[in-house]
């Protein structure tokens, strides 16, 4: 495809393969166990997989874990403030905690056609439902090394962060 990306068939899944139209349940804010009237609706949505390769490739993942990607106009369409002026230099740069900005799949120097994965949400899928799913797209985008690390650095970077309840002071 590019420098970027490859292109990838087939039902093997690594760290970094785009996924379009995974099916995903979306449980609703006031979802109760207890209630059994309660109706889960399942959206279809492009993700990405940030379980690492190796535990893909050694079945060690029974669950894939892996976060929405979205163009940046359908960002803008969800949520006005990523349509301000600049807003989107911020992700690039990595000032947006939880989004990171992804080169485009098909020309990667084209800053329109990125796409932003969501780290803030997290979907959990059975390896066989996307193994099945992934052979039945046809060619999907697969992240090239070093991107594939950068992408993961990113990822582990969004959860290991620490607030202390008090800091060294600032020098003055």
């Amino acid at each position: 495809m590019n420098d970027v990306w490859n292109s990838y068939q087939g039902a093997d899944l690594r760290q970094g393969d785009v996924l379009p139209d995974c099916a995903i349940a979306i449980i609703p804010d006031q979802f109760s166990a207890e209630t059994q009237d309660d109706v889960l609706l399942v959206e279809t949505r492009r993700l990405i997989v940030v379980t690492q390769s190796c535990d893909l490739a050694n079945r060690k993942a029974p669950y894939v874990a892996l976060c929405p990607v979205q163009k940046l106009d359908e960002m803008e369409v969800a949520d006005v403030k990523f349509a301000v002026q600049g807003r989107w230099e911020e992700v690039r740069r990595g000032k947006v905690e939880g989004l990171y900005m992804l080169p485009s799949t098909v020309d990667p120097s084209v800053n329109q056609d990125a796409l932003v994965a969501d780290f803030r949400m997290i979907v959990s899928l059975p390896i066989g439902y996307l193994s099945s799913h992934s052979a039945s797209i046809g060619s999907r985008p697969r992240l090239k090394s070093p991107y594939v690390e950068h992408f993961s650095q990113s990822f582990a970077r969004f959860f290991m962060r620490v607030g202390l309840p008090s800091q060294i002071p600032q020098f003055k």
